[in-house]
């Protein structure tokens, strides 16, 4: 096998490479470093770029100022349940789509499909109605039935049928109305379609129910697939920013990633920067871990083809 050598490509791509890690590792390196020094070190302009010896001093800072325990468990809760929730439900919608004949099934899918050019920003106002009366659309058929009048006129008393159920300030809030993925369901339904068929027909010979397929030969060939996309939609949950902010008003429902707001500094606090650092580099490591333990089969879920 003859290699080609271009030693001028070559060194012109690890350059472009060191610039690239440089750009992106500078800002992590700067929080680092700001994060082990006192105040009056990180007030200086320029700041020091070495490293100094207060880094658990600001962490504890960090963790007791910004109650930082009881919001990573909220952050961690919601990645966690919106990443096994659009896996489960992708899953399943991929499933129906491929290998179920109905009517309108590739309607739905290119509906499904769609809602990819509707991100949460342009669906939040209906996506708050709905989290804050989730049973709202139901009254209409109260007031259709007029079930108001003769619950009145059977009881003789005057109050009335008000249906109210919030999903603010919960687990279930911040998770439900992110679950539905487009994305994952177009990427489960093309690799469904790149499995034999003779796999379904002779589960189908041996009498295997379809959620037995499913189960037992589905969700087995998808297990690269289903770990590059945990480590995908769990970074995605985890720096979900807009819609905690306006679903919580509760202190103890607050995700890290709002509350970090909590250690910038305002207008008439004194600038506590190196907590605020500190803060970031805890918020950051959860993700930052997932990645790395999953590194391996992220890359392979994205590269290989398991049949």
């Amino acid at each position: 096998m003859m290699v080609e050598r271009t030693p001028i490509l070559d060194t012109f791509t690890y350059t472009f490479l060191m610039v690239g890690i440089c750009v992106v590792g500078f800002p992590i390196f700067y929080a680092v470093t700001a994060a082990t020094l006192p105040l009056d070190q990180v007030a200086r302009i320029p700041m020091p770029l070495t490293p100094g010896d207060q880094f658990f001093v600001n962490i504890q800072a960090a963790w007791t100022d910004g109650n930082l325990g009881r919001q990573l468990i909220n952050s961690f809760i919601m990645a966690a349940g919106i990443t096994i929730g659009k896996i489960v439900v992708s899953m399943l919608g991929a499933f129906s789509i491929v290998y179920f004949n109905y009517r309108f099934r590739m309607v739905a899918f290119a509906t499904v499909f769609c809602t990819l050019m509707l991100p949460v920003e342009v669906r939040i106002l209906p996506t708050y109605e709905m989290a804050a009366n989730l049973l709202g659309p139901l009254q209409w058929l109260v007031d259709v039935l007029h079930l108001n009048s003769l619950l009145q006129w059977v009881t003789g008393n005057d109050f009335e049928i008000f249906l109210e159920w919030s999903l603010l300030d919960s687990y279930t809030g911040l998770i439900l109305p992110l679950v539905a993925s487009a994305t994952c369901t177009f990427l489960f339904r093309q690799f469904f379609l790149t499995i034999p068929e003779e796999l379904c027909e002779a589960a189908k010979l041996d009498g295997a129910s379809a959620m037995v397929f499913f189960w037992k030969i589905l969700l087995p060939l998808s297990a690269t697939n289903i770990a590059a996309l945990v480590v995908i939609e769990f970074v995605y949950g985890w720096n979900q920013y807009l819609w905690p902010l306006l679903i919580t008003t509760d202190p103890d429902m607050t995700t890290a990633v709002i509350g970090l707001k909590n250690l910038i500094p305002q207008a008439d606090d004194i600038p506590m920067w190196n907590v605020a650092m500190a803060g970031s580099l805890l918020v950051m490591t959860p993700p930052v871990l997932v990645v790395l333990l999953m590194q391996r089969w992220f890359v392979k879920g994205l590269v290989e083809r398991e049949k």
